[in-house]
């Protein structure tokens, strides 16, 4: 074994002594982000787009929940399951149309790094919200139109939230009558 593979297997072992961590798949994970952010920038460059001083207040609100929902849409929803798939393993149903599941432990580092990626919303929006950030510097109006829909979306969510509550406190409260 290498000086390098056993300096690398002790900082592992140092690390998480009692549980497996892929520090190797998050490291492919980070270079894989570090390359996107990148290639965003030089694309932002050579098309000669300009960068905001200072985003407009209405645009990071309205990025902040289309951000929210599209990463709860490819985390969690049970119609983007296909994506996560080989990386998860299915769990259960949460509610809502939404699905738990668990990471896939066989495989590559970079698999498990993947499946935790992608079954994490916090997780997930780093990256969500980067392309979108992007977007809008690339392509501000469809960026923005989309960002509304994935806005409206999280509206509709949280009112069909509110309606099912209501709905089930007057049932109980005509129960409590009976």
């Amino acid at each position: 074994m290498s000086l390098l593979k056993q300096k690398v297997t002790r900082l592992r072992q140092a690390y998480a002594p009692h549980e497996h961590r892929p520090l190797g798949g998050y490291l492919v994970a980070m270079g894989t982000y570090a390359g996107v952010a990148g290639a965003i920038a030089a694309l932002v460059k050579a098309t000669g787009r300009t960068v905001p001083q200072r985003p407009a207040t209405a645009d990071v609100v309205l990025l902040s929940i289309a951000t929210h929902k599209l990463s709860r849409l490819l985390s969690k929803d049970a119609v983007t399951s296909p994506l996560r798939a080989p990386f998860t393993r299915y769990d259960r149903p949460i509610g809502s149309g939404e699905v738990m599941e668990q990471v896939r432990d066989s495989g590559s580092p970079t698999r498990h790094a993947i499946g935790e990626l992608l079954s994490c919303p916090f997780c997930l929006a780093v990256w969500v919200a980067t392309g979108m950030t992007g977007g809008l510097v690339l392509a501000p109006r469809l960026t923005r139109l989309v960002a509304t829909a994935l806005t409206a979306v999280a509206a509709s969510d949280f009112l069909q939230m509110a309606y099912a509550m209501a709905q089930q406190g007057a049932e109980g409260h005509h129960r409590s009558e009976d």
